[in-house]
């Protein structure tokens, strides 16, 4: 009767080591690598658009089992840049879009977005296979936002692409907003682009 008892507790231990082991393997943390991760941004008037992105960062990108299930990410605003102007007119536009009429970045110099849930996506379109949902903070508030995206977890690596549009007038950035402005209408929606590489921890 010792024996088995014995046996008993050697084999109920070796199931816990054998549990605990495998919960600390399929738990993992994710860090942004900042040099090759960007937020695209691409806004519309009726007759142009301008484009361009944000640095962003991010160090807590939580993992389980393959699958992301959280992460906050850090997007200052004084790293925005354009892509399409001439370099001499570049700085004209960044300073407005820095001014209260856009970011206001003196009062609100970050924007966050928190991840609150992500779901698997089946036949998503473009190759995007989950649907990621969070908080998305600017210009001191914070909304809701859904987007598909492209997640790939693949050992110490993992990217996040998405494409998705922004109503900036949500966050109270009404600048030009007003159709009757005409070639001046700054159209609501903005396009988004996350292209995000990170590392595991």
């Amino acid at each position: 009767m010792k024996k088995v008892f014995l046996s008993a507790c050697v084999l109920f231990s070796a199931l816990c080591f054998t549990s605990c082991e495998k919960e600390e393997v399929s738990k993992s943390t994710y860090a942004l690598d900042q040099s090759n991760s960007k937020v695209k941004w691409k806004g519309y008037s009726p007759v142009l658009f301008h484009d361009g992105s944000f640095n962003v960062q991010s160090q807590d990108i939580k993992v389980e089992d393959g699958r992301v299930v959280s992460g906050t990410f850090t997007i200052p605003i004084a790293s925005i840049e354009n892509f399409d102007l001439p370099d001499h007119i570049k700085p004209v536009l960044l300073e407005h879009l820095k001014s209260p009429d856009f970011f206001n970045l003196a009062l609100h110099p970050t924007a966050f977005f928190k991840i609150t849930k992500v779901q698997e996506l089946t036949n998503g379109a473009a190759g995007t296979n989950y649907t990621v949902t969070g908080d998305f903070t600017m210009l001191g508030q914070t909304h809701p936002i859904t987007f598909p995206a492209k997640i790939a977890v693949e050992g110490s690596n993992l990217n996040l692409d998405a494409n998705f549009k922004l109503d900036r007038t949500k966050w109270g950035m009404n600048y030009a907003a007003d159709p009757a402005l005409g070639e001046h209408h700054i159209l609501p929606e903005v396009d988004i682009e996350f292209d995000l590489t990170a590392h595991k921890k």
